[in-house]
């Protein structure tokens, strides 16, 4: 029997082509976040605010899908935002974020459940077909709600399949549909031009009820989420995944706007509305007129632009729409309690899969219970706020988590898609995304009360159960055994040593001492175990006795000394390991070694040291031959000004030996920009261990920068220099002189590299 810690085994069958998950996504997106998001827009933010909403929130929808679309194409998996969260921030945050999707998908489930109850009451109360029927009409509403929901939960129960052709036929009839609402528009203004006065005033309310519509129509733009979900079942995910999205996104923003625009100049000013035959009201401003149905403002707009085919092909549409847009919600739903069933963040029958049917039934049964419960005991307009507020959160932490994994793990993931620009579209859609969630509370209190009451509930769910049952994933990072020691608590000086090597891990803590001393620091020892890449994870603890025992033999030297603590770790990727370690344990400086040699390719010293000296949020040491029983009397410190040659400077202060020592600050000049060397030591005394007067300084001048450097180098003992803040990348056209002379000296040589400033507090904590 399968322990409880153990992963879940389950198949989804691959069966979706980029046709249908399209179509999946443009079922969610146009369906009753339109319909029922018009009216309500138009009433508070006027015509031309109406346009504005769905436009810009068209603009803001593009910048999500793009990160959705680079993640999906890296992870293919059933769960989107939840699995992009687990790489990106670790267990809790991933648990939340899946909970956070569960439920904004089933909560918009449930809104498209009562919004096609609503308009299919309202349309046969008008031809007097259910006047028989006991009741008032909300609970008829409810009780038709929680009729069609349970239609397709069992529709979803068949399979991914039937779910895929069933929704592309009802979205197929839904676009058509609203299309031809919008193409009626243009041909009626292009008759009567007179109606664009409709749009006069564009914005009687200015932006920031613009700003409130925005957020809450937003749930009708989330049809991405859903195509993120269908990884495991669609066929060639890296590539038709991204493509899905981006294509459903451009369809349905021009679709808003066109919809939206037929909505303003359905009704000219001064038309008279009849009822049994009497005039009962004059539109003196339609868009007043058309705002002051609320949910069903839409079908009355149109109701006056085709008298006769208006209220049955609003009908027709807000059908399709809604059943389609109820079918995918249901999906991507099922999906993520699936996935968190399959990581035992939620109990394993979660992710038992349907013999016969090859779909998570147990995650369906629970979805269920969601969606009808919602549909049947909240008001309209709060779910729909509800579930706009839960996908704002969850868009705002998926576009934190692209900027963190590409930073991360951008070299470790094969990208079926990479957003253009990158990271300016994530940190715009972050700030739009923030003011939108604030100024939704303007039209709905009970959204900003039922959207956190969900997030606490599961961070208890969490502490309780998820914490201790969930399992380890290939990417993710382990630790295998950790020791902190008792007084390790407070604040104070943090160092953190990776003992990568365990034959060479005494002659880097030797030198280690010396700085922990210099800074009364505490130290803690990591090691990073290296597990062969084929190798199943389960196996990381037999390949860390080697790593461990290095371990212990440094503990010995320092643990004396020093409050000392250990830890071993596995990362499939030791650079993501050692910066992940850094950042959790709150480190003031990092110590590497570094062996020297390089195999090539965009790396100037190594695929582990050069992630980790451009991503490590604190202070890094890496110290190349600077073990046995060496002495620095000498010590050479080349600069050409920055934080890194500041640090460079206190580094050398603190490992040359005694008084007597000698500490060059060394410069070339090439003759573009003099830098003065002199001022430079002067600035920074106040850093140097011993003062001013053990540095002196000395300059050349020459074009060849590294060969001055290598010369100078020969009568030292040891070379300590700043690190470049070149990325990786831009280093292929133009090797860096730092990493050069790093590469080719041939005497012990430590570089370093500074935090601070707001990269270094972006980094830290983003």
């Amino acid at each position: 029997m399968a322990s409880d810690r153990s992963p879940v085994s389950s198949e989804l069958s691959r069966e979706l082509g980029l046709f249908q998950i399209t179509m999946m996504g443009l079922g969610m997106m146009i369906g009753a976040g339109l319909f029922i998001g018009i009216g309500k827009s138009i009433h508070e933010a006027g015509s031309g605010g109406l346009l504005l909403t769905f436009a810009l929130n068209g603009v803001i929808a593009i910048m999500t899908a793009m990160g959705y679309a680079e993640l999906s194409s890296a992870i293919p998996r059933a769960g989107g935002a939840y699995n992009f969260a687990r790489l990106a921030f670790g267990r809790g945050t991933s648990f939340t974020a899946g909970w956070m999707e569960w439920f904004a998908s089933s909560v918009a489930g449930s809104m498209y459940a009562v919004v096609f109850s609503i308009y299919a009451i309202e349309y046969l109360g008008g031809l007097g077909w259910i006047g028989w029927l006991p009741g008032e009409r909300v609970v008829q509403e409810r009780i038709l709600a929680a009729l069609v929901a349970s239609l397709f939960l069992y529709v979803n129960y068949r399979g991914a399949s039937e779910t895929g052709r069933i929704g592309a036929l009802f979205t197929i009839g839904q676009t058509l549909f609203v299309v031809l609402i919008g193409i009626v528009g243009l041909v009626t203004v292009a008759r009567d031009p007179a109606r664009l006065e409709n749009f006069k005033p564009f914005m009687p309310n200015g932006w920031w009820k613009i700003l409130a519509t925005m957020g809450f129509t937003f749930v009708a733009f989330e049809g991405y989420e859903v195509i993120a979900q269908a990884g495991d079942e669609t066929i060639e995910p890296r590539k038709n995944l991204p493509k899905a999205m981006l294509y459903s996104v451009g369809i349905v923003t021009v679709t808003y706007v066109l919809v939206a625009f037929a909505t303003v100049v359905c009704v000219r000013a001064g038309t008279e509305i009849v009822e049994n035959g009497k005039v009962v009201a004059v539109v003196d401003e339609p868009w007043r007129w058309i705002g002051s149905f609320g949910a069903t403002g839409f079908a009355a707009a149109v109701g006056q632009l085709m008298r006769r085919a208006g209220p049955f092909l609003v009908t027709l549409a807000v059908i399709f729409a809604s059943t389609s847009a109820l079918n995918a919600t249901i999906f991507s739903a099922t999906r993520t309690a699936y996935a968190l069933g399959r990581d035992r963040m939620l109990p394993g029958a979660f992710a038992r899969i349907s013999q016969k049917r090859k779909t998570p039934w147990v995650a369906l049964l629970a979805t269920a219970a969601i969606v009808l419960l919602v549909a049947t005991a909240l008001p309209v307009m709060d779910v729909a706020s509800s579930a706009s507020i839960m996908f704002i959160f969850l868009f705002l932490l998926v576009n934190l988590c692209v900027i963190r994994i590409r930073r991360n793990m951008g070299d470790e993931l094969a990208y079926g898609y990479v957003m253009p620009l990158f990271p300016l579209p994530p940190l715009l859609a972050v700030l739009c995304l923030g003011l939108l969630a604030l100024h939704l509370f303007e039209l709905s209190w009970l959204a900003w009360v039922t959207a956190p009451a969900w997030i606490v509930a599961g961070l208890v769910v969490y502490r309780l159960y998820s914490r201790s049952h969930a399992v380890a994933t290939e990417d993710e990072i382990a630790i295998l055994e950790e020791e902190r020691a008792p007084e390790d608590r407070g604040a104070g000086y943090r160092i953190t040593v990776a003992v990568a090597n365990p034959a060479n891990a005494l002659d880097l803590v030797r030198n280690t001492y010396r700085l922990a001393r210099s800074k009364d620091a505490r130290v803690e020892l990591l090691h990073m175990v290296p597990v062969p890449p084929l190798a199943p994870l389960a196996d990381a603890e037999r390949y860390m006795l080697e790593g461990k025992e290095g371990v212990v033999e440094a503990m010995l030297y320092l643990a004396p000394m020093f409050p000392l603590s250990t830890t071993l770790r596995y990362c499939r990727n030791p650079a993501r390991g050692i910066v992940s370690a850094v950042r959790e344990r709150r480190a003031d400086l990092l110590i590497l070694g570094w062996h020297g040699a390089v195999r090539g390719g965009v790396f100037q010293l190594g695929s582990t040291v050069d992630p980790v000296i451009e991503r490590a949020p604190c202070d890094v040491v890496v110290m190349k031959d600077c073990g046995g029983d060496r002495s620095f009397r000498r010590v050479l410190v080349p600069l050409a000004g920055g934080p890194n040659g500041a640090l460079a400077l206190e580094i050398a202060s603190i490992l040359a030996e005694g008084e007597a020592s000698e500490i060059v600050a060394f410069t070339v000049n090439t003759g573009r920009a003099r830098f003065d060397v002199d001022a430079f030591v002067r600035e920074n005394e106040g850093r140097l261990a011993g003062g001013a007067g053990r540095v002196s300084t000395a300059a050349v001048r020459a074009r060849d920068v590294v060969g001055s450097i290598l010369r100078e180098a020969e009568s030292y003992d040891l070379v300590v220099l700043g690190s470049t803040r070149v990325p990786v990348l831009r280093r292929l056209s133009s090797p860096p002189v730092p990493e050069t002379v790093a590469r080719t000296c041939a005497k012990p040589l430590v570089m370093v590299k500074a935090a601070g400033g707001l990269t270094g507090w972006l980094s830290r904590w983003i």
